[in-house]
């Protein structure tokens, strides 16, 4: 991604173990750290400053770009989780390779103005409204990716198999684009989709109800022979858990494992309704988990046993999911204060923790976790950088920088983004998509009735 080698002069760096002042960081041609040198009080001739405090780039485990176009549209009224999804169906409706391009590149903007170097897109908008193939079958996830590139992020694309309307039943009208037909006319699609730089290919099961049993070792089998990340929505529901038991007797962490679909390189979604036995299955098999804490609170699903899971052995990663706000930090944070909430105690995760969901782990997630997440010589030069002197930052010791960026900052606190190397953002501004507020009005105002 970078043309040029680049020098960066970090006030402050946190390096994984402590904040550390004035860090020069070199980046290399091929978009990779060549040197960290910490305490280097003056920046040499041509440095790019970064002041504030500077972390490795923050990972967005999961998104659907398209639900950006619902922000403050389903806050109106009241509602469940499937009052919600009819509405999200109406927007995907009106979806086309052009239409979505245009929304992902702003969306993806914006992910990068609040730090995010790396995202997770779980895509199933495969095929025309009715089901009928577009002349190129995979013309909406290329649209994905050509917007990921435009706007200067990292993208994996996580290509989702989804089959079903629920245990077997037909997909329902809205669905019908969702629908490869089989698990294994998926594979066969998504293995026309090419890795680059900037991509990563992956795959997902979009729920236990949406994918047949007897389909499930073909999706896990396709992602186990690319060595490729594979995620699954689980457990978002009660009323899927109710559903996966009177259909097959066991919950649907149960049906996973049975059918080859857990283990350290699966990512299972929101995983907020877990028997003890559930997360013992996650946590022994090494499965990730991806806590969406804004999305849960927003669509009112509950708080997922984030702390008992890591307990167990699953690494926690982060994402925005429906985007009520894209913000990583804020999802840290809430991991946090929801358990705070639902315990009366504090003190389960300390900064450090919560920046590694955001960080490594989040990225190893999304199948990067060998190149990204770390401020270090070979890593990914993917930088994020936090005003400590805004009015929601200013007053802690730049010591506490951790703590600060975790516990008090927000997206809007974002003052630089480097990709590879590239300056993406500088000072809040991004250097590849003009005018995002308006490239996200406009795109949004394009799927209007």
């Amino acid at each position: 991604m970078s043309l040029t080698a680049q020098t960066y002069w970090a006030e402050h760096a946190w390096l994984g173990e402590s904040v550390e002042p004035n860090v020069l960081i070199v980046t290399a041609v091929d978009g990779r750290i060549k040197e960290v040198r910490p305490n280097t009080p003056v920046p040499p001739a041509g440095a790019v400053w970064l002041r504030g405090l500077t972390l490795p780039g923050l990972a967005n485990a999961h998104s659907h770009a398209f639900h950006r176009a619902l922000r403050g549209v389903v806050q109106a009224g009241s509602g469940t989780f499937w009052t919600w999804r009819e509405v999200m169906y109406g927007v995907a409706d009106k979806l086309t390779p052009d239409s979505y391009f245009e929304l992902a590149r702003a969306v993806y903007a914006e992910m990068t103005m609040a730090g995010i170097t790396c995202v997770g897109e779980f895509h199933y908008l495969h095929h025309a409204p009715g089901g009928a193939r577009y002349d190129n079958p995979n013309a909406m996830g290329e649209a994905l990716i050509a917007a990921a590139a435009e706007a200067g992020i990292r993208i994996t694309l996580l290509d989702t198999c989804y089959l079903s309307s629920g245990f077997g039943a037909e997909p329902d009208t809205h669905q019908l684009r969702f629908s490869d037909g089989s698990a294994h006319a998926w594979a066969e699609r998504v293995g026309a989709l090419k890795a680059d730089g900037n991509t990563r290919i992956g795959a997902a099961v979009h729920s236990v109800r949406a994918v047949p049993v007897d389909q499930l070792g073909t999706v896990a089998g396709w992602a186990d022979h690319h060595a490729a990340p594979l995620h699954v929505h689980l457990s978002e529901q009660t009323a899927e858990n109710d559903a996966c038991v009177e259909a097959h007797g066991f919950t649907p962490t149960r049906l996973l494992a049975d059918h080859g679909v857990l283990g350290p390189r699966t990512t299972a979604v929101h995983a907020t309704h877990l028997t003890p036995g559930d997360i013992r299955l996650l946590g022994h098999s090494g499965t990730g988990v991806c806590m969406c804490p804004t999305t849960e609170r927003d669509l009112a699903d509950g708080i997922g046993p984030a702390a008992q899971l890591q307990h167990a052995g699953s690494p926690l990663s982060l994402g925005s999911d429906s985007h009520a706000v894209i913000d990583i930090l804020e999802e840290a944070r809430a991991m946090e204060m929801d358990e705070r909430l639902h315990t009366r105690t504090r003190g389960h995760w300390n900064a450090p923790a919560l920046l590694r969901a955001a960080t490594v782990d989040g990225h190893a997630a999304l199948g990067w976790g060998d190149d990204a997440g770390r401020i270090e010589p070979g890593a990914l030069a993917d930088l994020t950088t936090i005003a400590l002197d805004s009015v929601r930052t200013a007053g802690p010791p730049p010591r506490l920088g951790a703590e600060t960026a975790v516990f008090a900052a927000t997206a809007a606190d974002v003052r630089h983004t480097v990709v590879g190397g590239r300056h993406v953002v500088r000072d809040g501004a991004h250097q590849l998509v003009p005018r995002v507020p308006e490239a996200l009005a406009e795109a949004v105002a394009a799927l209007r009735d």
